[in-house]
């Protein structure tokens, strides 16, 4: 009897588990639906106004009598007066592109939806930029760099938050992390300006095959626990990047080192870029770098990668501060959603299946990063 009453709970807390775990799977696709459904709409509405527009602008000579001239404006070769018909036409165009919300609707939605993105990624364990750039883009009717601006943020409030732990248990390592910092921080800000001077469709074209390639890294990586290093390069141990850590699982201090370090910084170049170009923070790729090319544990390598994201994202989130690219009512609700989320996401943590998490993260991944490529080649 007490054999099948342990069956019996273990069946049910099993079952209690899996519903826990679809929950905020289903709240996120149910919520994505009205406002893609909402996005689409706004986009309608703007087309509609740039074709009344052009329509308007073609109507002056439609109406003319034959071998009537247009009057020119001084110093407007070639320009039509704006007659009456542009006039209305101009109205009608302002008029589909207001949009009919009132102004808290979009923040609470994307703290909501944040919220769901937090608990998502925390049993994931991946980072928030990641999720949030593709995601939020593609169900919201944002510009892309308003998106990009609020991802760095997000990434950046994860890292501070994080950082002074990491720093006391020596899980991210100063003399690791700030060759590297100086050089990604440096690339983060090229690749800021590099991404705000580019046309949006061609952003969002080399965003969607950049989400499409993390989706691959992420199904096909194998971190290693403790690469082995058998001799230290000379490059890593100039910089000493070198040192010792206690396991709390056994308690056993580990000691490490790095090698293939000029490989490893030249790496880190691209992937400043990168962070800095699509706003998505860089864990999804310091991490496979310090971890299986430098061959630093793979405690140190995640604490490092996330202290180094609060170099990076800042250097790269002050160029899209300073060109008004950081909208608060974005950028408060996404960090407090987020947040918020990830609290949830460590309680849940403890009875959820990551492997069943981090696959259905990389079937968002592939979905979002399909949708931002065509959206960017305009399919």
């Amino acid at each position: 009897m007490a054999c099948v009453f342990r069956e019996d709970s273990a069946r049910v807390a099993r079952s209690h588990m899996a519903k826990l775990l679809l929950l905020p799977v289903m709240l996120m696709l149910c919520f994505a639906a009205p406002l893609t459904a909402l996005a689409q709409d706004a986009a309608g509405g703007a087309e509609q106004g740039q074709a009344a527009v052009v329509d308007a602008q073609s109507a002056p000579s439609a109406l003319q009598e034959p071998g009537q001239t247009v009057q020119q404006a001084p110093g407007q070769a070639g320009d039509p007066l704006l007659t009456q018909t542009q006039r209305q036409a101009d109205a009608q165009a302002d008029a589909a592109l207001v949009d009919n919300h009132p102004w808290w609707f979009w923040p609470i939605a994307l703290l909501v939806f944040c919220f769901i993105l937090g608990i998502i990624a925390v049993m994931a364990g991946v980072g928030g930029g990641v999720l949030f750039v593709p995601l939020v883009s593609g169900f919201f009717p944002f510009h892309l760099d308003f998106v990009r601006g609020a991802g760095l943020l997000v990434a950046l409030a994860g890292a501070l938050a994080a950082g002074p732990g990491l720093l006391r248990r020596n899980f991210a390592n100063l003399r690791l992390a700030l060759p590297v910092a100086l050089i990604a921080s440096a690339c983060a800000i090229v690749g800021a300006m590099l991404g705000l001077a580019l046309p949006t469709h061609v952003i969002q074209t080399c965003l969607g095959a950049t989400i499409l390639a993390i989706a691959v890294l992420l199904l096909l990586s194998k971190n290693s626990v403790r690469p082995v290093v058998t001799k230290q390069d000379a490059v890593g141990l100039a910089l000493g990047m070198n040192g010792v850590f206690l396991e709390p699982s056994t308690g056993e201090v580990v000691e490490w080192k790095t090698h293939r370090t000029v490989a490893g910084l030249l790496l880190f170049i691209v992937i400043g870029i990168m962070a800095g170009m699509f706003g998505l923070g860089a864990g999804w790729a310091n991490v496979p770098v310090l971890n299986l090319l430098m061959g630093a544990p793979l405690k140190v390598s995640v604490g490092t990668s996330k202290f180094l994201l609060s170099i990076t994202d800042t250097s790269a989130a002050w160029v899209y501060l300073n060109q008004g690219c950081v909208i608060p009512l974005m950028a408060i609700p996404s960090i407090v959603g987020l947040m918020l989320g990830s609290v949830v996401g460590v309680r849940l943590l403890a009875v959820a299946k990551p492997k069943f998490i981090r696959y259905m993260v990389i079937f968002v991944l592939l979905f979002s990063g399909a949708k931002a490529l065509m959206k960017g080649l305009g399919w």
